[in-house]
């Protein structure tokens, strides 16, 4: 933790947008402190208009876990947007994201987190590749056939951009051009702004409670106008290289 302005600026900010997870968000909070006890980090819980006790129980908890914030919006806006939301309240200058429905294990969060600190600038995000996945049959099928035609047509490396625990840079986050669904195309789109990216195997745990807010053809239906969007998106990158003053 280091000192900027007259406040303790954290290492780590941890980002987990959370929608009606009132059953997984309070343990899924103390699994994460628990994962990076030791470290300089902070929380960051963004509900994003729960209609169950998600926002109540997380408010109740700051007083046992004092690295924890909590940001309510006003109005359900999705996932993307409660995530780009927790990144712009984050005070470090890495941050990781969640899922909050914690099937991400928070124990593989800080091996993401202290690989991206340790590389060099350029690196922008070090990504998570779920292995063993515990979802149904038809999720992981769907997931394996939306994540090849990405691929093939974005050319982004990533085999599992569905994977939400990811370790990203939040200057270079915020240069990203925002859209609905942006974080299923993040290693996109910081290779469109000339950034490196990586990927480390991770775990995955079997939902517990609550539900998906996704379904395989609600998916689809989203997917194949953001993919063409992304491919205009690159189509118009005009990438100048490192910008030096002279």
């Amino acid at each position: 933790m280091h000192e900027n302005a007259g406040l303790m600026v954290p290492d780590y900010s941890v980002v987990v947008p959370v929608f009606n997870e009132a059953g997984a968000a309070e343990d899924l909070a103390r699994e994460i402190a628990a994962a990076f006890a030791g470290e300089s980090f902070e929380m960051v819980f963004v509900d994003d208009a729960s209609t169950d006790a998600t926002r109540a129980s997380l408010a109740a908890l700051k007083a046992d876990l004092p690295s924890l914030r909590v940001i309510a919006h006003a109005r359900n806006a999705g996932q993307s947007r409660a995530v780009r939301t927790g990144v712009m309240a984050a005070r470090a200058g890495i941050v990781i994201t969640l899922d909050g429905d914690g099937q991400n294990d928070p124990a593989d969060a800080p091996r993401l987190a202290r690989r991206l600190k340790a590389g060099p600038e350029t690196l922008g995000l070090v990504g998570g590749m779920r292995v063993r996945r515990q979802d149904s049959l038809a999720k992981r099928w769907a997931s394996r056939l939306g994540n090849g035609i990405r691929q093939r047509l974005l050319k982004d490396g990533a085999s599992d951009t569905g994977c939400g625990l990811k370790a990203f840079r939040r200057e270079a986050f915020l240069r990203l051009p925002y859209f609905d669904h942006l974080h299923r195309f993040l290693p996109a789109m910081f290779l469109r702004e000339g950034y490196e990216i990586d990927f480390e195997a991770v775990g995955h745990r079997a939902r517990t409670s609550g539900a998906s807010k996704y379904t395989n053809l609600g998916r689809l239906f989203a997917s194949a106008p953001d993919i063409l969007g992304v491919m205009w998106l690159n189509s118009r990158a005009r990438n100048p290289g490192a910008p030096t003053e002279v």
